[in-house]
C-alpha cells in the first residue's frame, strides 16, 4: 500500500473522542493490578501449603502418598461433595466443612489418647503436638505421631460409615462411597488439609491457613496480621469513599451522566425499528434464558427444602435420584449458564445496530452458536449427574465433576470456552468494517475488547484441574468466580448499557465513553487484586490476605458511586422526557437497568462487604 493510501485510510478513521488521560489511567491500573497478580501467582506456586510425597508413621511405615491425596481430592469433586459440604471453607453448606470436621475429630482423639497415657496436661500437649511441623521439604516426607495415625484410622472408620450405610440419612446419595481404598483416599485428602490448618508455617507462629478454622483445641486464634489488615481495610473504605465524593463534587460536570452537549431527542417507537434475521434468532436465546432461570429456581427451592427435610420431598424419596449435592450443582451451574447466554444474546442483538450492517448468513452462525450452547448445557448437566451417581463408566474429563462454580467436566469447560470465542468471531465478522473506521479508544472497539475479555478470562479457569494442588486450584478458580464475574462481566455490561443509551439518543458517545473508562478504573483498581479476598485461608502466604483485604474494601467504592450516578441518570432521563413530544418508549427498560445498579450495590457492596474482612 502506498504512503498516500495509508494517510488517506488514517484520515478516514473517526478521531478519538476521549482524552488520553483516561486511556493512560486504565493502562496504569491494569498494569499494576496484573503485575501484582503475577507475583501472587508465583508465590502461590512456591510458598503454599505443601502437599507431601508421603505421610509416614514414627516407625517409618507409609500411611498414604501424595497420589492418595490427589485421588481423594478427585473423588471429593466427582461425587459432588464440594457442593454438599466444603473444604478449607469453600463449597456447599449442608454438610460439614471436612477440613474443620477432621481437625476437630483428630484433636479430640489425640487429647483422649494423651489423657489415657497419663499426660499431666493433655490439652496443652495436644496443642503442642498438632502445631508441630514435622514436614521435611528436602524429602517431601511428613511424619505423623502414633496418636495422629490412630486418629486418621478412626476418621477412616467414621467416613466409611458416613459415606456408606449412613449416607442417605446425611442427605447424600445412598452408598455414595463404599470402596475401602477410596474411603482411605478421601480421608487422606481431608487429613492433609486439616494438617495444614494446624501445623505452623516455618518461621511463623500461625498455620499454613492463617489459623483457620478457629479451633481452640489446636490453638487456632486470630493472627495479628488478620486484625491489622481488617482495620486497614475499613480505613481504605472510609477514606476512599470520602475521596470519591470529593472528586465527584469538584468535577461532577466533567464525569458521569450529565446533560452537557445533549442533542435534541426524537425517540422511535419499538414497532418502528426493523430487526435483522440474526436479531430475530436472538429471541430463542431469551426463551432459553427464561427456561434455565425457571429450572434453576426450582432446583434452588429443592436444595432449600433439603435443609429442612433431608430425607424426603413431601413424602417422596427424591434424594435417591436427585440428592442435595446434584441439585445444588445444577442450581449453581445454571445460574452461570443463563447469565453467559444472556451476554451472548445481548452482544448478538446489539451488533447489527452498532455495525450498521449484517453480513450474509450471519443468522446461520447465530443459530449454530445457540445449538452448540444448548448442547453444552444439557450434556454437561447429564455428565455431572452420572459422575455423582458413581456410574462405573462415568470417569475422565468428559464426566468428572470439578471445583465449585466450575463444576462442569473439563471437556465441556473447553467447549464452552470455544463457544465464547466463536461468539466473539461472530461479532467481529459483523463489525470489522465499522472497526476499520474507528479509533481503538472509541465505543465500537471498546465493545469488541469487552466481548473478547469474556472468553479470555473464563479460559483461565482451565488452570484449575481436578488433580491440581487445592491451593493453586483455588487461586485460578477465583479468577473466574471473582475476576471474570465481578470485573469483566461488569465491564461488558457497562459498555453494553452505555451503548444502549447512546443508540437511544439519551447521551452523547463522548459522555458514555467517560463513564466506561471511569468504571474500568474504579472496578479494576480494587477488583483485580481484591480477588485474593477469597484466598485468606486456602493455604496461601499471608500477603494474599493482606493485599486481598486492602484492595477488596475498595470494591465497595465504585458501587457507591454508580448508585449515586443512577439517580443522576434518572433525573437526566426525566428532563429529556419533558422535552419530547411523544412518550419515552423505554422507560421501564431504563428503570430496570437502574434497579440492577441498586441491587448490585446492596448485594455486592453492603452484604458483600460483610464477608470481605479477614
Amino acid at each position: 500500500m502506498s504512503s498516500a493510501a495509508t494517510t488517506e485510510g488514517a484520515a478516514s478513521r473517526r478521531a478519538r473522542l476521549i482524552g488520553k488521560g483516561w486511556i493512560q489511567g486504565v493502562a496504569l491500573v491494569m498494569l499494576f493490578g496484573f503485575t501484582v497478580m503475577g507475583l501472587l501467582a508465583y508465590r502461590t506456586y512456591t510458598n503454599s501449603m505443601p502437599q507431601p510425597q508421603k505421610v509416614v508413621t514414627e516407625s517409618g511405615e507409609t500411611l498414604f502418598t501424595t497420589q492418595d491425596i490427589t485421588e481423594g481430592q478427585k473423588l471429593f469433586q466427582a461425587r459432588g461433595l464440594m457442593e454438599y459440604g466444603s473444604i478449607l471453607g469453600h463449597g456447599g453448606y449442608l454438610g460439614p466443612d471436612f477440613t474443620a470436621e477432621y481437625l476437630r475429630m483428630e484433636a479430640t482423639s489425640v487429647k483422649k489418647q494423651l489423657a489415657a497415657q497419663g499426660v499431666a496436661d493433655p490439652a496443652a500437649a495436644t496443642k503442642e503436638m498438632m502445631r508441630a511441623n514435622r514436614y521435611d521439604p528436602s524429602t517431601g516426607t511428613l511424619v505423623w505421631t502414633d496418636e495422629q495415625v490412630k486418629a486418621y484410622n478412626e476418621a477412616v472408620d467414621h467416613y466409611t460409615t458416613m459415606f456408606g450405610p449412613d449416607a442417605h440419612s446425611h442427605g447424600l446419595k445412598p452408598d455414595l462411597i463404599t470402596d475401602p481404598v477410596q474411603v482411605k483416599q478421601v480421608t487422606a485428602f481431608f487429613g492433609w488439609t486439616a494438617w495444614g490448618s494446624s501445623a505452623q508455617r516455618p518461621g511463623h507462629d500461625y498455620s499454613y491457613t492463617n489459623n483457620w478454622p478457629a479451633e481452640s483445641l489446636v490453638g487456632n486464634a486470630p493472627t495479628g496480621d488478620l486484625m491489622i489488615w481488617s482495620v486497614l481495610s475499613l480505613i481504605v473504605l472510609i477514606g476512599g469513599t470520602g475521596v470519591m465524593f470529593a472528586i465527584y463534587g469538584r468535577w461532577s460536570q466533567k464525569i458521569g451522566w450529565h446533560s452537557e452537549e445533549a442533542p435534541a431527542l426524537s425517540f422511535r417507537q419499538p414497532e418502528e425499528v426493523g430487526l435483522t434475521k440474526s436479531q430475530r434468532v436472538v429471541a430463542w436465546y431469551v426463551f432459553t434464558i427464561a427456561a434455565l432461570f425457571l429450572v434453576q429456581t426450582l432446583l434452588g427451592a429443592l436444595a432449600e427444602h433439603y435443609r429442612a427435610d433431608v430425607l424426603s420431598f413431601f413424602g417422596f424419596d427424591l434424594g435417591r435420584l436427585l440428592p442435595f449435592s446434584l441439585a445444588r450443582t445444577w442450581h449453581v451451574q445454571l445460574s452461570l449458564f443463563w447469565t453467559a447466554i444472556g451476554l451472548l444474546a445481548a452482544g448478538l442483538f446489539l451488533t447489527p445496530f452498532i455495525a450498521r450492517r449484517e453480513p450474509k448468513k450471519q443468522h446461520v452462525l447465530v443459530w449454530t452458536l445457540f445449538i452448540a450452547a444448548t448442547v453444552v448445557v444439557v450434556l454437561s448437566c447429564l455428565a455431572e449427574g452420572a459422575s455423582q451417581h458413581g456410574l462405573s463408566w462415568a470417569k475422565g474429563p468428559l464426566f468428572a465433576q470439578q471445583w465449585e462454580y466450575l463444576d462442569l467436566p473439563f471437556v465441556f469447560q473447553v467447549l464452552l470456552t470455544l463457544a465464547l470465542f466463536v461468539w466473539v468471531f461472530i461479532i467481529w465478522r459483523a463489525m470489522r468494517s465499522r472497526l476499520s473506521n474507528e479509533h481503538v479508544a472509541n465505543m465500537p472497539w471498546l465493545f469488541m475488547f469487552a466481548a473478547l475479555a469474556i472468553p479470555a478470562f473464563y479460559a483461565v479457569g482451565m488452570m484449575a484441574r481436578t488433580g491440581t494442588h487445592v491451593t493453586v486450584a483455588e487461586f485460578w478458580r477465583f479468577w473466574v468466580v471473582h475476576l471474570w464475574v465481578e470485573d469483566f462481566l461488569e465491564l461488558f455490561t457497562t459498555v453494553m448499557v452505555a451503548y444502549v443509551f447512546v443508540l437511544l439518543g439519551v447521551v452523547r458517545e463522548r459522555i458514555a465513553l467517560g463513564i466506561i473508562f471511569m468504571d474500568i478504573i474504579l472496578y479494576s483498581a480494587g477488583g483485580v487484586i481484591g480477588t485474593m479476598h477469597h484466598l485468606y485461608f486456602s493455604g496461601t502466604p499471608v500477603e494474599h490476605m493482606a493485599l486481598g483485604a486492602f484492595f477488596s474494601a475498595a470494591e465497595v467504592i465504585p458501587l457507591t458511586f454508580l448508585t449515586v450516578e443512577a439517580w443522576a441518570f434518572m433525573q437526566l432521563g426525566a428532563n429529556r422526557h419533558g422535552k419530547e413530544a411523544g412518550p419515552f418508549p423505554h422507560r421501564w427498560a431504563v428503570m430496570f437497568l437502574m434497579a440492577v445498579g441498586f441491587w448490585n450495590f446492596l448485594g455486592a457492596g453492603v452484604f458483600g462487604f460483610l464477608v470481605n474482612l479477614p
